[in-house]
C-alpha cells in the first residue's frame, strides 16, 4: 500500500511514495500525530537527483524491517529539499552544527516541538565506513527517547540556542571599494594554478565568484584577473565536468582535475555558468567561450524546458541503477560510431582501452586545438568543427540508450536565474551565428509561464508541477524572478516585464523584510517552522538576501524610488565581516556591492521601434560587457508604466537618441554611436 507521500506533486517525494516506511510529507497531520502520539520525528530531507538518497532508499527504507521499526518508534517525515529550502536551511545548519559536516541525504531526529536532538546524513544498512548501521541509530534514539528523555531534550534545547544565535544580525557598515580590492586579491592568492577552481576535490564551479572578478576588473579597467578567468573557465569546460556531446556542466568534480564528474545537471548551475561564459565572451570575444553557451543552451532549451516554457530543475546522476553510464564510453564504441574520424577523436580525448574511470572514459580534452592540429596536419580552424561533428555522432547514438531521469518540477527561483541568462544571451550574442530568436522565444515563454503558472491570482509560489502548484513560496523565489525580468526587460523591452518586475519587488519588501536589516527567507504568514530562517551566506544557489539587494539597487536605477536603495544598503551591512573573512561564501554579494560601491550608469533611449539608427545605439550598449549600466528604452509615443528613467526623454531633432546619467549627473544627450560609446567607457 503507497504511503502519505501518494497525493504529493514532487518526484522526489513520489519516488518514495510505495516504500514500506509509513512517509508523511511536512504539514499539520505528521506534526500533530506527533504531539498526539509523543514520538520523536525523523526528518528525512533530499533531493530527486541526490545519489547517495536512492542508496540510502534500496538499503533502509524498501527493507521491510527497518521501515517497521521507524514506523513503531518514529514518525517518519519525507522533505523535498528544492521544494522546501527554509526546512533544509534551518535543518542543515543543525546538522553540521552537531556534526562538523552536512549533505544529501540529510537524517535529523526531532522532537515533537520539532526542536533537532540528533543529525547525520547518510547511514548504511549494517557497520559500515566506520558508521554505525542504520537500525542502530534508530533503537539507541528511540531507546534514548524513552528512558532518557531529559538528555534528548538538554540537547535538543542546546542545539536550539545554538540555531538561534546564528540568525542574529550583524550590524556593520557596508563593502567599500578598497574591501573590494582586496577581496579580489585574496580570492586570486588562493587560487589553484595547477587544475583550476578553489580548494581539493570534490570540486564545485564558483561561477558567483567568476562574475565578481569579471565586474571588478570592469569597474577598475584592469585586466590583473583575466589569466585566472580564463584558466578556470577553460579547466571547468575541457570535458569531464562539461558534457562535450551533449552540452551543460554536471553539479562537481570528484577529483581535482575537474575529469569524473558527479553526473547529476542541475538547473541552477548551468544558468550561473553560462551567464560566466557569456560575459567572458563579451570581453574576450573568444570562440570557445560562445561555444560553450551556444551547447549549454541548447542542451536546456531540448532536454529541460517543458512544453509549456519553464525549465526542469534536474537531471539524475544515475540511469539503470549506475551512476554516469548514460555519459561515459569505451573505445570500442567510439571506433564502431566515428569509423574513420576515430583516430581524431581518440588523441583529442586521450581515450584508451584501459579508460580513465572505471575501465571507461568520461571525455575530458588532452591535447589541445594547436597540437592536434599539428598532428593530423590539418588547419587549426577546422578542428573545432571536426570534434562537433564527431560530439554530434556521438550524441546521436547516446540517444538510444536509456536516459538519467529527469525532475521536472519547475522552481520560480531556480527559473529566474535561468531567465535572466536565456534573456542576456538574446541580446548579447545578437549579429552573431547564435540562434537569438530561439533565445529570446525561450525567454519570453519562460517568463508568461512564471507569471501565470507560478503566480496564481496574483500569489507567486515557489514549485510547479503537472498543473499543481505548491502552497510555499521564499525570498529567492521572488529575488532571482524580479532579476530575470529586469534582463528580459533590457532585451526586448517590454515595458510588462518591468511592471511584473517592480510589482514583485513591493510584495518582497512587504512579506519578507526584517526590521533590523536584509530579509528573512520566509514570508511574514509562513507557518510550522522552528524559526524563522534568515540565510545570507550563498551555497549551490546564490543567496535570496544578495539577489534582493541587487534587484533593488538595479530597480532604483530605474525609479528613481530611493528606498529601493536605502534597503539595500541597510542589508549590506550584515556581512561585511562575513564576506572580508570567506569571500567564496558571500561572492553574489560581492556582485551586488560592487553596484552599489561604484557609479551606476543609467541609460535610457528612445526611438521609433523598427528604426535602424535606434536598434544600432541598443546594440552599442548591449554589445560589451557593462555591468555597472542599467538600459531602458521606448519609442517616443509611449507613456504609460514605462521606468521614470524614460520620463522626459524626447527624440532630439526626430532622430533617435540616447540618454546617459551617472551619480545624480546627465551628460549631453546624443544621436551618435560614437559619442554615445565615449560617455559610457568615461
Amino acid at each position: 500500500m503507497p504511503n502519505h507521500l501518494i497525493n504529493e506533486n514532487s518526484p522526489y517525494l513520489l519516488q518514495h511514495a510505495n516504500n514500506p516506511v509509513d512517509w508523511y510529507p511536512w504539514g499539520e497531520e505528521a506534526l500533530n500525530k506527533s504531539k498526539t502520539e509523543n514520538k520523536p520525528i525523523f526528518l528525512s530531507i533530499g533531493y530527486a537527483a541526490c545519489h547517495w538518497c536512492h542508496v540510502m532508499e534500496h538499503e533502509s527504507f524498501e527493507d521491510a524491517e527497518t521501515a517497521a521499526f521507524m514506523n513503531e518508534h518514529f514518525i517518519n517525515i519525507k522533505v523535498d529539499r528544492e521544494e522546501r529550502p527554509d526546512l533544509d536551511n534551518i535543518y542543515m545548519q543543525a546538522t553540521i552544527a552537531m556534526t562538523g559536516s552536512g549533505g544529501w541525504p540529510m537524517s535529523v531526529f526531532l522532537t515533537p516541538d520539532l526542536k533537532p536532538f540528533y543529525a547525520g546524513t547518510y547511514f548504511p544498512p549494517v557497520q559500515r565506513y566506520n558508521m554505525p548501521s542504520f537500525l542502530e541509530v534508530l533503537s539507541g534514539l528511540s531507546n534514548a527517547w524513552v528512558n532518557d528523555r531529559k538528555e534528548v531534550e538538554k540537547t535538543s534545547g542546546k542545539v536550539f540556542q545554538h540555531l538561534n544565535t546564528q540568525i542574529k544580525s550583524e550590524d556593520g557598515e557596508g563593502l567599500t571599494r578598497d574591501h573590494l580590492d582586496a577581496i579580489a586579491k585574496a580570492i586570486q592568492e588562493s587560487y589553484d594554478w595547477g587544475y583550476g577552481g578553489w580548494g581539493d576535490a570534490p570540486k564545485f564551479p564558483q561561477p558567483m565568484a567568476l562574475e565578481f572578478l569579471m565586474h571588478h576588473s570592469s569597474a577598475h579597467k584592469t585586466d590583473e584577473y583575466n589569466k585566472l578567468i580564463k584558466h578556470y573557465l577553460y579547466a571547468m569546460a575541457r570535458g569531464g565536468m562539461y558534457d562535450v556531446v551533449g552540452g551543460g556542466f554536471s553539479r562537481y568534480s570528484t577529483d581535482n582535475q575537474w575529469r569524473v564528474p558527479h553526473f547529476e545537471k542541475m538547473l541552477y548551475d548551468n544558468a550561473l555558468l553560462v551567464r560566466a561564459y557569456l560575459h567572458a565572451w563579451q570581453f574576450t570575444r573568444d570562440p570557445f567561450y560562445k561555444r560553450v553557451v551556444k551547447e549549454t543552451l541548447e542542451f536546456i532549451a531540448k532536454e529541460m524546458t517543458h512544453a509549456q516554457g519553464g525549465f526542469y530543475s534536474s537531471l539524475d546522476a544515475d540511469s539503470e541503477g549506475e551512476e554516469g553510464k548514460f555519459y561515459v564510453w569505451m573505445l570500442d564504441e567510439v571506433r564502431e560510431i566515428l569509423k574513420d574520424e576515430a583516430a581524431f577523436f581518440e588523441a583529442a580525448y586521450g581515450i584508451t582501452a584501459k579508460g580513465n574511470w572505471e575501465g571507461k572514459t568520461v571525455l575530458q580534452r588532452s591535447m589541445d586545438d594547436t597540437a592536434l592540429a599539428a598532428r593530423f596536419q590539418i588547419n587549426v580552424e577546422t578542428v573545432p568543427t571536426k570534434l562537433a561533428e564527431s560530439h554530434s555522432k556521438l550524441y546521436a547514438a547516446r540517444a538510444g540508450r536509456i536516459r538519467p531521469g529527469t525532475d521536472d518540477k519547475i522552481l520560480t527561483a531556480w527559473n529566474g536565474l535561468m531567465l535572466a541568462a536565456v534573456a542576456e544571451a538574446a541580446r548579447v550574442l545578437a549579429d552573431t551565428d547564435a540562434p537569438v530568436d530561439t533565445y529570446r522565444d525561450l525567454a519570453v515563454r519562460n517568463a508568461e509561464f512564471l507569471l501565470t503558472k507560478l503566480r496564481p491570482k496574483g500569489q507567486l509560489r515557489r514549485a510547479w508541477r503537472d498543473e499543481k502548484t505548491t502552497n510555499e513560496v521564499f525570498l529567492e523565489d521572488y529575488a532571482a524572478l524580479i532579476l530575470g525580468l529586469i534582463e528580459l526587460y533590457q532585451t526586448d523591452f517590454n515595458n510588462k516585464w518591468f511592471v511584473a518586475a517592480r510589482e514583485l519587488a513591493d510584495e518582497m519588501i512587504e512579506r519578507f523584510s526584517d526590521p533590523e536589516g536584509g530579509f528573512f527567507d520566509t514570508p511574514i504568514d509562513g507557518k510550522n517552522l522552528l524559526f524563522r530562517p534568515k540565510d545570507v551566506q550563498d551555497n549551490a544557489t546564490p543567496s535570496g538576501n544578495a539577489l534582493a539587494c541587487e534587484a533593488l539597487i538595479k530597480l532604483a536605477a530605474f525609479t528613481d524610488n530611493g528606498t529601493y536603495r536605502d534597503i539595500a544598503e541597510q542589508a549590506f551591512g550584515l556581512v561585511t565581516k562575513f564576506t572580508i573573512r570567506y569571500p567564496l561564501g558571500f561572492a553574489r554579494w560581492l556582485t551586488a556591492a560592487e553596484l552599489a560601491a561604484g557609479t551606476l550608469k543609467q541609460v535610457a533611449v528612445v526611438g521609433e521601434a523598427e528604426d535602424p539608427d535606434f536598434q544600432r545605439l541598443l546594440k552599442s550598449i548591449q554589445v560589451e560587457y557593462r555591468p555597472s549600466v542599467v538600459v531602458a528604452a521606448s519609442s517616443s509615443l509611449e507613456k504609460e508604466n514605462v521606468p521614470a528613467l524614460l520620463h522626459d526623454r524626447p527624440m532630439m531633432d526626430e532622430k533617435a537618441t540616447a540618454y546617459v546619467c551617472e551619480g545624480f549627473v546627465c551628460k549631453q544627450p546624443t544621436t551618435e554611436i560614437e559619442t554615445l560609446i565615449e560617455q559610457l567607457n568615461s
